[in-house]
C-alpha cells in the first residue's frame, strides 16, 4: 500500500526523537513485553490499545510494534478506509491475520462504529438507546435500539474479527468515542461484554488538531504523565489530523517508556479484566435478536 508523501519526514522525526529519548534516559532499556521483564526489576505495565480508523498508517504501526516486540490490543469496527473496502473488509484480511500471528489481542469497537447518543426511557417500555453509526449503510442516522440490538452490534464486530484472524476476540468492547451511560454499560455486561476506557494520560492525542497539538508536544506530554497500569489509546488513522500522529510518535513513545522502566502488555493481562475474561471466555451470550429501527 502507498506510504504517502509524509512517510520519509515521519521516519526522520521518529529517529530524532528516539535519539533524544535515549540520551535523556541514560539507562538500559527493559524488554518490550512485561512477560519478558526481569524479575529483578519492578514491573511497570502499560496497556497500549488501537482503535481502527482510515488504516493508511496501519502497516507502519505494525512494523514498529514488530520491531520492538510490543503486543497490543486492537479494537475494531468496520470503518471507511483510504484504501480498500473497510477496516474489516476483505482487502485488510491479510493485515489482521498477520497481527494475530504476531500474538496481538482483538476486541469489538461496534461493527458500524456506532455512537451512543442518549438513553431513552419511555414509560412502560424497556430501556432503549439512541445510537448514531458513523460507518455502514446507516451512517449519520439516529436510530433507536433495544438492548438486544446493541449487544448484536458488539457481537457482529467480534464475529468478523474471529473470521478474519482465526482467533477468538476478548469479551471486551470499546464504545466509539468512549461515549456510554451506566444503563448502556449494564446492558453490555449482562450479555457478556466489559467496556474498556482509557486513563486520562493514556489519551495520546492523535485525534486532536495537529496545528494546536503538534506531535512533539504530544510525545512530551505522554512521556511525562503516563503511569504504571495506564490504558493507552491511539488509532489506525485519523482523517482530520493533518500531521499524522502515527507512526511518527509511536516509536519514540515506546522507546521513551521503556527507558523509564515501563513494559507493554495486552488487556488479557490487565488486573481489572483478567477475571472477566476467564469467566466469560470469547463467546459472550447474546440476548434475543431484534430488528434495527
Amino acid at each position: 500500500m502507498a506510504s504517502g508523501p509524509w512517510t520519509t519526514r515521519r521516519a526522520d522525526i521518529s529517529r530524532a526523537f528516539a535519539l533524544l529519548v535515549f540520551a535523556a534516559a541514560g539507562s538500559t532499556l527493559h524488554a518490550g513485553t512485561c512477560a519478558a521483564a526481569s524479575g529483578a526489576v519492578a514491573v511497570k505495565p502499560v496497556y497500549l490499545t488501537f482503535d481502527t480508523g482510515h488504516m493508511a498508517v496501519a502497516p507502519f504501526i505494525a512494523d514498529v510494534l514488530k520491531k520492538h516486540d510490543i503486543k497490543v490490543t486492537f479494537f475494531a469496527a468496520n470503518e471507511a478506509t483510504q484504501t480498500g473496502n473497510g477496516s474489516l473488509g476483505s482487502d485488510w484480511a491479510a493485515w489482521w491475520q498477520s497481527r494475530a500471528a504476531e500474538g496481538h489481542e482483538f476486541a469489538s469497537h461496534t461493527y458500524d462504529h456506532s455512537y451512543w447518543r442518549a438513553d431513552v426511557a419511555d414509560p412502560g417500555q424497556a430501556m432503549r438507546f439512541r445510537i448514531r453509526p458513523s460507518a455502514g449503510p446507516l451512517a449519520g442516522k439516529d436510530l433507536l435500539w433495544t438492548a438486544a440490538q446493541y449487544c448484536a452490534e458488539i457481537q457482529k464486530a467480534a464475529t468478523r474479527l474471529q473470521t478474519l484472524t482465526g482467533r477468538a476476540p476478548l469479551p471486551l468492547f470499546r464504545a466509539p468515542g468512549g461515549k456510554t451511560s451506566p444503563a448502556l454499560l449494564e446492558v453490555a455486561r449482562n450479555c457478556g461484554w466489559a467496556h474498556v476506557a482509557w486513563a486520562p494520560a493514556g489519551f495520546l492525542g492523535d485525534e486532536l488538531p495537529s496545528e494546536r497539538f503538534p506531535n512533539a508536544q504530544l510525545l512530551q506530554t505522554a512521556l511525562r504523565d503516563i503511569r504504571a497500569g495506564d490504558i493507552l489509546v491511539a488509532h489506525l488513522g485519523i482523517w482530520s489530523r493533518r500531521d499524522p500522529w502515527a507512526p511518527a510518535v509511536l516509536e519514540p513513545l515506546i522507546v521513551g517508556l521503556q527507558a523509564r522502566g515501563f513494559c507493554f502488555a495486552t488487556l488479557r493481562e490487565h488486573p481489572q479484566f483478567k477475571l472477566w475474561i476467564a469467566q466469560h471466555g470469547a463467546t459472550p451470550a447474546l440476548p434475543a435478536a431484534g430488528g434495527r429501527s
